[in-house]
């Protein structure tokens, strides 16, 4: 279909689509007309479009490829976009830049597939006469990548930016630090990246090899700058007060035993060493997320927050003390007095804490939480004021197995995420009124890396499902499954061009039985 009817296999499904009859011709001497504030629109359709067609699309008053910048167009807000293409113009309009952006991405999809596979001679290239309004349901429509488990290089990064901005994917959610490895340059504390950045072994993989890695702040501005220029959004995670043991390696004068030299954790799960609650803690996190902030202009940033084992504190008389002079009714209560001094020294500097919320309940009330362990949370978490991203592990969560083919490659223990569970996520939780639905910002997937070593794992998880994802965040309404299978399996040839490693569509990965009932632990 993508050759002969690409408007029909569009991924996310456009809000209207109304096809028309006729092709508008790309060809040699076809340029482009940027009106004021398209600009940036224009220069990312020569970036995409002209190394893989062998197309200039220079600039000029004449093109016949027109973006227009339009503020009287409010009922697209930020992101919608309209598209006309006739045989002799095509005409891509939004209110805002995003928008264009957006609508870049549809030419994409609507142009033959090996127009995204470069190696293009001399030849015109055809679309088909359309006419599009397309608006996201939700305005958070991310995924997030572990590259603390195991690092992952930046080229690795821009692709997987790639790969999302063409299905309209806006938010990149990095998880920079965890127990088994600190990518996150500090300039203040070098040894995060030189002692917790390095790991002796992953003893899970009985692979006895060491594991080691970390950006540089320019690799990580030249990636939010690769990101923006495609409209996503890159948010950093830095862990507290839990899965820390690679800072406590580095430092370990900010745990609970100061005296304690730890390594960097060579086990998955949820490490019982976590940070103390004395002052020099405290100024530590404040010159780390300076310097995260100074690198990422994200309105947003992660500060981790679950999993965080209270046995230490209760073990501290200093952690004891610092409960009672607190007024908590004990060291349990230290968890939420943590994220809550550090979430405010966040939204001093004029940014947005977000944490994951095991039970929606637990965190201060001017964070945005991630739900992950279940829906009822999320419901809870909004009907307590919050800001809600929705990342339940049943529908979310792509580093567990997608089917029980016996060559399913090796995964998280629990349940299968296939799919069709993927597609039938709902970031509106069941319960929610008008006003709960309403501090739902949308929902993203999660790919943790505890047995995820390559770039090629990497994407062999997370496609087709961020497909999937990607539909339901974008159209929203009621998951249409069969007219996502058929617009999948043509979309595949897209995949095919830009050589993404993908699962295969077999009858078995499209099965829509139920999957279990196990939960397992992020």
């Amino acid at each position: 279909m993508p050759a002969s009817r690409p408007e029909l296999s569009l991924v996310p499904r456009p809000r209207k689509l109304s096809p028309r009859p006729g092709r508008f011709t790309l060809g040699q001497g076809t340029s482009v007309r940027a009106l004021p504030g398209a600009e940036a629109a224009a220069g990312l359709l020569r970036t995409l479009l002209g190394p893989t067609t062998g197309l200039p699309l220079p600039p000029s008053s004449e093109g016949r490829v027109v973006l227009a910048l339009d503020p009287q167009l409010g009922g697209l807000g930020d992101e919608g976009y309209g598209l006309t293409i006739g045989p002799e113009t095509l005409l891509l309009r939004a209110a805002r830049p995003d928008g264009l952006l957006r609508g870049v991405q549809t030419i994409r999809q609507l142009l033959p597939p090996d127009a995204l596979s470069g190696g293009a001679s001399d030849r015109s290239w055809e679309l088909p006469c359309v006419e599009i309004s397309d608006v996201p349901r939700y305005r958070w429509r991310g995924t997030m990548l572990d590259v603390a488990r195991h690092f992952q290089p930046v080229s690795c990064l821009r692709r997987y930016v790639d790969l999302m901005a063409l299905h309209k994917l806006n938010v990149l959610h990095l998880h920079l630090t965890d127990d088994q490895g600190w990518r996150m340059p500090v300039d203040a504390f070098p040894r995060l990246t030189s002692v917790g950045g390095h790991r002796a072994q992953s003893l899970s993989l009985s692979d006895g090899v060491p594991h080691a890695g970390a950006y540089t702040k320019a690799e990580l501005r030249d990636l939010i700058r690769h990101a923006r220029e495609r409209g996503v959004t890159v948010v950093p995670e830095i862990e507290m007060p839990g899965h820390v043991r690679a800072a406590l390696a580095a430092y370990p004068a900010l745990g609970n035993r100061p005296g304690r030299q730890l390594d960097v954790w060579t086990r998955w799960g949820v490490c019982d060493t976590v940070f103390g609650v004395h002052e020099e803690v405290f100024d530590f996190c404040r010159t780390v997320l300076q310097e995260v902030m100074d690198v990422f202009p994200s309105p947003y940033i992660h500060l981790g927050g679950d999993e965080c084992p209270t046995g230490e504190w209760e073990d501290s008389p200093a952690a004891r003390d610092r409960a009672a002079a607190a007024g908590l009714s004990g060291p349990g209560g230290l968890h939420g007095w943590f994220m809550g001094r550090v979430g405010s020294f966040l939204v001093e500097q004029g940014r947005r804490p977000v944490g994951w919320a095991e039970t929606g309940g637990e965190l201060p009330p001017e964070f945005t939480v991630m739900t992950w362990r279940d829906p009822a949370h999320a419901l809870a978490a909004a009907r307590r004021g919050h800001q809600v991203v929705a990342a339940h592990h049943r529908a979310t969560y792509l580093d567990y197995a997608q089917s029980t083919d016996p060559d399913e490659p090796p995964g998280q223990r629990g349940a299968l995420v296939p799919l069709h569970a993927v597609h039938a996520g709902d970031p509106v939780p069941r319960g929610a009124g008008p006003e709960e639905a309403s501090r739902v910002l949308g929902t993203q997937a999660q790919l943790w890396t505890e047995y995820v070593r390559t770039p090629e794992q990497i994407e062999y998880l997370a496609y087709p499902r961020l497909c999937a994802l990607a539909d339901r965040a974008w159209s929203g309404g009621r998951s249409d499954w069969p007219g996502f299978v058929e617009r999948l399996r043509d979309h595949t040839a897209r995949l095919d061009a830009l050589g993404v490693r993908y699962r295969p569509l077999t009858t078995r990965s499209l099965a829509t039985a139920s999957a279990g009932t196990a939960r397992p632990p992020r």
